[in-house]
C-alpha cells in the first residue's frame, strides 16, 4: 500500500463531454452511452478509446442528488450530451477499469456531494477534474480490474438465481391459492366432513339461500344479478360447493369519494387511499383524515371492520387489505372499493381476491384509466364453499403462507449477505 499514491484525476486524465443529442440520435452500428444501464445506437461514433462516461445530471430529477450509474466503455462509441467521458492520458499508468470501478463504488461519497443546482442538479467536469483517486502500481490496477468483472459475474449469478428462488415462491404462493379456490387444498377434510343438507356449515347452497334471505331482510339488495352460464365457469368445484357471483354474497360492493385538499385536516378520522392498501393490510404511514363532519357527507364510503378494501384504478389496481377489528372508523376515496361480505369468511374472500383468477379477471374486464366498474365486479365469479370449509381453508392457506414467508426471508437475506461480502471484498481492494 505505501507504493500507491494519490493523484487527481484532472492531472491523468482528459475530460470531454459529449457531443450526441440523445432523443435525436440516429439508430446505428456504434454503441450510444446513456445514462441507464442499457446502451442505445448510433450511426456515428465521437471517442474510439477506453473511457469512464459520468453522467452530469442527477438520476432523481429536481432537486434530489444522485447517481444510479457509472459506465465503462471502450472501442468506437458515442457518447450523450448530458454525460462526458473520463480518458486516462496513458494507460500503462492508469486502467479504464479501474477507474470505473472505483468511481462506481464510490459515486456516492465523491461524486455525488460535487453536484449542485436547486432545481436542475448538475455536475461539472472542473469537479470531477479535482476528485482524489488511489493509484496503485498498473499491474495491480489490472489484476484488480479483472478481480471485479470476476466477481461481478459471479455476483450477476447469484442475484440470477435469487430472482428465480423469489419468483418460484411467488408462483408457490399463487398455487397454494389456486387449489384453495377449487377445493383441492380440503379435499381429505370434505371426507371426513360430508355434506348435511340444509346445513351452512356444511352445504354452500343452503349457505347462498340463507344469505338471499338476510339480504331480502335487510334490503341490501335493489336488482338481480344475472344467471350464471355454463360457459362462464372456469372450473369444476366439489359438489357441496357453489358458483355465485360476488354481488350475490355482499352487503355492500361500492367506491369512496374523495373530498377536496382543503377538506383534510391534521387529526381526526382515517381517510384511507389506494397508498394505504396492501395485501397484507392497511398502511398509516401516508395516512390522511377527515373531520366527522365530513364524515356525515361522505356516509356510503364508512367502513368496517372485516370489510375487504379493493384498489380499483392505477398501478396498484387489485391490491386489497382487510379492514382489522381494530379499525374502529374509517373512510375511502374514490379509488378504493369497499367489498361487504355477507354471512361469509371475509379471510377467505381475501384469499380469493387475491387469488390468480380473480386478479387476472379484474385486469381484463373493463379496468382502464377510468377504474374497475362495479357493474363488472359485482358480476364476478365466486366459489362459495360451506362456513366450515371457508374456515378450514383460511387455517391450511395460513399455515402455507408463512413457510413460504420463511422462505422468501431466507432467500433475502441471503441476497442481503451477499451484497455486504461484495461491498467489504472492494472496499478492502481499494484500500490496498
Amino acid at each position: 500500500m505505501s507504493e500507491w499514491k494519490k493523484v487527481k484525476i484532472g492531472d491523468v486524465c482528459k475530460i470531454v463531454k459529449g457531443t450526441t443529442g440523445i432523443a435525436s440520435a440516429v439508430p446505428g452500428e456504434f454503441p450510444l452511452v446513456v445514462t441507464a444501464v442499457e446502451r442505445k445506437t448510433c450511426s456515428t461514433y465521437q471517442f474510439d478509446c477506453e473511457a469512464v462516461c459520468i453522467p452530469l445530471v442527477s438520476s432523481s430529477g429536481h432537486g434530489k442528488k444522485s447517481l444510479n450509474n457509472v459506465h465503462y466503455q471502450s472501442g468506437k462509441f458515442a457518447l450523450g450530451t448530458i454525460l462526458c467521458a473520463v480518458i486516462p492520458n496513458n494507460p500503462d499508468e492508469l486502467d479504464a477499469r479501474y477507474l470505473h470501478q472505483y468511481l462506481q463504488f464510490y459515486k456516492d461519497t465523491v461524486l455525488v456531494p460535487l453536484m449542485k443546482g436547486a432545481a436542475n442538479v448538475s455536475l461539472s467536469m472542473k469537479d470531477i477534474a479535482g476528485v482524489s483517486i488511489p493509484l496503485p502500481p498498473i499491474q495491480r490496477q489490472r489484476e484488480l480490474a479483472e478481480m471485479f468483472v470476476t466477481l461481478q459475474e459471479k455476483q450477476k449469478e447469484l442475484f440470477t438465481e435469487f430472482e428465480k428462488q423469489t419468483e418460484y415462491a411467488k408462483q408457490l404462493r399463487q398455487n397454494i391459492l389456486q387449489e384453495a379456490i377449487e377445493g383441492k387444498l380440503t379435499a381429505d377434510w370434505r371426507k371426513q366432513h360430508p355434506v348435511q343438507k340444509g346445513n351452512p356449515d356444511y352445504d354452500a347452497e343452503a349457505l347462498f339461500e340463507k344469505i338471499q334471505a338476510e339480504k331480502l331482510e335487510t334490503k341490501s339488495t335493489k336488482k338481480t344479478v344475472a344467471p350464471i352460464a355454463k360457459d362462464e365457469i372456469p372450473f369444476e368445484i366439489p359438489t357441496n360447493w357453489k358458483w355465485v357471483r360476488l354481488g350475490e354474497i355482499c352487503s355492500k360492493i361500492g367506491s369512496g369519494s374523495t373530498p377536496l385538499g382543503s377538506d383534510y385536516c391534521e387529526n381526526g378520522i382515517p381517510f384511507f387511499r389506494s397508498q394505504n392498501v396492501y395485501n397484507e393490510g392497511l398502511e398509516f404511514k401516508d395516512i390522511v383524515f377527515i373531520s366527522s363532519s365530513m364524515q356525515k357527507k361522505m356516509k356510503g364510503t364508512i367502513v368496517r371492520p372485516n370489510d375487504l378494501l379493493l384498489n380499483i384504478t392505477g398501478g396498484s389496481l387489485g391490491r386489497c387489505a382487510v379492514v382489522s377489528e381494530n379499525i374502529k372508523e374509517g373512510n375511502v376515496s374514490q379509488h378504493v372499493c369497499i367489498i361487504r361480505p355477507l354471512l361469509t369468511n371475509h379471510l377467505h374472500l381475501h384469499l380469493f381476491v387475491l387469488s390468480e383468477l380473480f386478479q387476472k379477471n379484474i385486469k381484463t374486464s373493463g379496468a382502464g384509466r377510468q377504474g374497475l366498474p362495479k357493474y363488472n365486479l359485482e358480476r364476478m365469479l365466486v366459489p362459495l364453499p360451506p362456513l366450515a370449509e371457508q374456515k378450514e381453508i383460511v387455517a391450511r392457506v395460513e399455515q402455507h403462507l408463512q413457510t413460504i414467508i420463511q422462505l422468501e426471508t431466507q432467500i433475502a437475506t441471503r441476497e442481503t449477505t451477499t451484497k455486504q461480502l461484495m461491498q467489504s471484498i472492494l472496499k478492502d481492494a481499494f484500500v490496498g
